[in-house]
């Protein structure tokens, strides 16, 4: 791949160092990339100062700018979140709310800067609802510029009711681990795509 990188934004509700299903999962769809030639970063943000807001910078030691800055150099966003009373967490909400700030953001010939950038799901929990969290991270990630791949997400959720978590759990190689594999190798694709054939200038703009 031609120097693409990612990014991952684990959204769990817990500081490091404590153990996250989600970062786990999130780190294994980098490893998943990173067989692809593609570099990444993980970003725990409930470790940064974020604000709530829907602005690119709220100020006030803000650390979401800092985190946008290096949202801005990725090629592939990684969202990574538990599933928290069947929703994405309220640190996955947060994050979709900043995005907000990006449609009022744009390059020289009238396009979002999110245009022609990759976002990919990691679910994790102990209750049904993946299926829930993507369908409403995406549509929210679309809705601000990122383009998703075909079987753009990968998951896994323990039996209803249950305490076990993926961490403890074990990885799936039959299951979710093939699962992650195609997630990377659909993002990597999509985003070399988009790094060769950039989407064209906003239409409306300049009809």
């Amino acid at each position: 791949m031609s120097d693409l990188r990612a990014l991952a934004l684990c959204c769990t509700l817990k500081p490091s160092p404590a153990p996250s299903s989600s970062e786990l999962l999130g780190r294994q769809v980098l490893a998943a990339l990173a067989v692809r030639g593609i570099e990444g970063e993980m970003v725990r943000v409930v470790d940064h100062n974020v604000r709530f807001g829907v602005s690119v910078d709220e100020g006030d030691g803000d650390g979401w700018p800092g985190i946008r800055d290096k949202l801005l150099s990725a090629h592939i966003l990684v969202l990574a979140t538990p599933i928290w009373m069947g929703q994405p967490s309220s640190v996955a909400k947060m994050v979709l709310e900043r995005l907000d700030a990006e449609l009022s953001e744009t390059d020289e010939q009238g396009r979002l800067l999110t245009y022609g950038k990759v976002a990919v799901l990691a679910v994790v929990g102990n209750e049904d609802g993946a299926h829930h969290v993507t369908a409403e991270a995406f549509q929210a990630l679309a809705d601000v510029g990122f383009t998703i791949p075909a079987a753009g997400s990968t998951y896994w959720v323990g039996e209803a009711m249950g305490r076990l978590d993926y961490a403890d759990a074990g990885p799936k190689p039959g299951t979710t681990g093939r699962t992650t594999i195609t997630v990377a190798a659909h993002a990597a694709h999509l985003a070399q795509l988009l790094t060769d054939h950039p989407y064209p200038a906003n239409s409306a703009d300049n009809a």
